[in-house]
């Protein structure tokens, strides 16, 4: 089963940049921007409870379908390239491990604990 949730996000990051390759940004872009949701770990400087709520904010996909089909509907692509950046990096994020985190601690995900 971990292959096949492993896989899917593979299939989901290539999704993720299928849809920034629709819209009219340079491809260095992608590159500059793709690990810019991590920004969401600052929020763990004021604690475990506010740090899992700011990057679950950064890293959840439905947050990231909506700015995108938001963008798309109201023809506003750099809403399109947050939606799609933070699409790709919420499934690159889970390829490697990395879910959306519980208030306990950063290593403790939907996903299962960090390091185990």
């Amino acid at each position: 089963m971990k292959t096949s949730l492993k896989l899917e996000e593979v299939l989901m990051f290539v999704l993720g940049i299928y849809l920034f390759s629709l819209l009219d940004f340079q491809w260095w872009w992608f590159l500059v921007l793709i690990l810019a949701p991590d920004i969401g770990m600052l929020g763990y400087v004021f604690g475990n409870k506010t740090g899992a709520f700011f990057y679950n904010v950064f890293h959840h996909k439905g947050i990231a379908i909506t700015l995108y089909l938001l963008g798309a509907y109201l023809s506003l692509p750099l809403l399109q390239l947050v939606g799609a950046i933070l699409f790709a990096h919420a499934s690159m994020d889970r390829i490697f491990g990395y879910g959306l985190k519980y208030d306990k601690g950063f290593k403790y995900t939907h996903l299962g604990e960090i390091g185990k």
